[in-house]
């Protein structure tokens, strides 16, 4: 069993190089999360959100890198050559002591609905930006409109989108977007740079009370555990994606830089002003303003479908298991109903940056942290090392995950609420 190598027994069609797994990663995190980074520092400071946004990324830098271990030697001693997220937890208790076997199964399971959530709180929040940055375009052209009767229409014009089932129907749409997104983000910068006041008008430290609401935000844009995964099961030589110099490592340095720059910049350049999403704040009355609005509205209007997909994915292979007579229909109104709940949970909390908040501390906390610390004490629960160091440092992994689940979306969700009564 030990000389089993799950990389050499991998097989993958279409193999990703590593440059071609380098600016994959890179081009799936950069997204609307960077348009909220200045919100972020807003409610941290200049050297706060510096300080913040780079543990966050050390957080995921190390999360990510011990499930993709913990994957591959659950191949190994199954093996096989690649595992899931969910079967690596379902195996990993079965595995582990006694008292975890038994729900090992559940464990499986909460994998995949947390995972799913995850996307769907991205879908929301995609819904909500889409039309925030709309409701300006519209008003300042035509007349005012209320952002919960927006929200409705652009859940609407999902729907034909999303009923394209196969991911190579999504390529043109995705290219389309990506060239949007950049551009749109490096036209931002005209607006940032143009009249920067002192940098000693800003904060320098945070709000303490407001550091759980700007960590699920930075958690939010930093990560997208799915594409993570996926990026890696499709490398040719996988072994290059792990280590200080490897693909995930370099790639996050770069994303981290990239962040820390636009969110300084942003927040430097509006300071209390700064809005949930930058492209709230650039002028509304200037033609190139919006111009980018539109464009970068257009281009998550068009990634609605592939962040959907994966939960939509994970609700068909549980009922595909069930042995549907029709199950393209059955899948036509699973995605059907997705868009409606979307929306209807948009036009409740219409509230952007309590959404990115309350999805980033939910889903990356749980999917990061939490889960993989469970995943490494049960596959190693009869050798925790000397002092039972491995036992500590995840017990310690736990708590501090725990915190920023349970806190994080606390303050998220009474923003949320005095939202809505409000």
């Amino acid at each position: 069993m030990a000389d089993y190598d799950p990389y050499a027994s991998r097989e993958v069609e279409v193999p990703l190089t590593v440059w071609d797994a380098f600016f994959s990663l890179v081009k799936c995190v950069i997204g609307t999360g960077i348009l909220a980074m200045p919100l972020a520092f807003k409610f941290t400071g200049v050297l706060g959100g510096c300080v913040l946004t780079v543990l966050s990324m050390f957080v995921l830098i190390y999360g990510m890198e011990l499930l993709i271990m913990c994957m591959v030697e659950s191949c190994r001693r199954k093996k096989v050559p690649y595992m899931t997220f969910h079967e690596t937890m379902e195996f990993a208790f079965e595995e582990g002591p006694k008292c975890c076997r038994w729900f090992s199964k559940a464990a499986g399971y909460s994998v995949d609905i947390i995972l799913g959530l995850s996307h769907y709180g991205v879908n929301v929040v995609y819904i909500v930006f889409v039309a925030v940055n709309l409701k300006q375009f519209i008003e300042e052209y035509f007349a005012k409109i209320d952002l919960r009767i927006l929200i409705a229409i652009v859940g609407i014009c999902c729907i034909p989108l999303f009923l394209l089932r196969h991911l190579k129907y999504l390529v043109p749409s995705n290219i389309l977007a990506t060239c949007l997104i950049l551009l749109g983000i490096l036209a931002i910068f005209w607006y940032l740079f143009r009249g920067l006041p002192s940098i000693s008008e800003r904060n320098m430290f945070p709000d303490l009370i407001k550091i759980p609401f700007a960590l699920g935000i930075v958690l939010f844009s930093i990560s997208s555990v799915g594409v993570m995964l996926a990026i890696e099961s499709k490398m040719a030589e996988p072994k290059k994606y792990l280590g200080w110099l490897g693909v995930l490592s370099v790639a996050a340095i770069l994303i981290c830089i990239l962040y820390i720059f636009f969110g300084l910049i942003g927040y430097w350049r509006y300071g209390d002003a700064t809005e949930a999403t930058i492209t709230l704040n650039i002028p509304v009355e200037e033609i190139l303003a919006q111009v980018i609005k539109l464009g970068i509205a257009v281009a998550i209007f068009l990634t609605y479908p592939l962040s959907g997909y994966v939960t939509v994915n994970i609700i068909m292979d549980h009922l595909k298991k069930r042995d549907l007579k029709n199950p393209h229909m059955v899948e036509y109104i699973v995605r059907i109903c997705f868009v409606l709940l979307t929306t209807l949970n948009g036009i409740a909390f219409p509230n952007l940056g309590p959404l990115l908040s309350l999805v980033g501390a939910f889903s990356i906390s749980v999917l990061n942290l939490i889960f993989p610390c469970f995943i490494e004490l049960c596959l190693y629960h009869d050798s925790y090392g000397k002092f039972l160091w491995k036992l500590w440092k995840n017990i310690l992994i736990i708590i501090f995950g725990s915190i920023i689940f349970f806190y994080g979306s606390y303050t998220a969700f009474v923003e949320m609420i005095e939202e809505y009564f409000t």
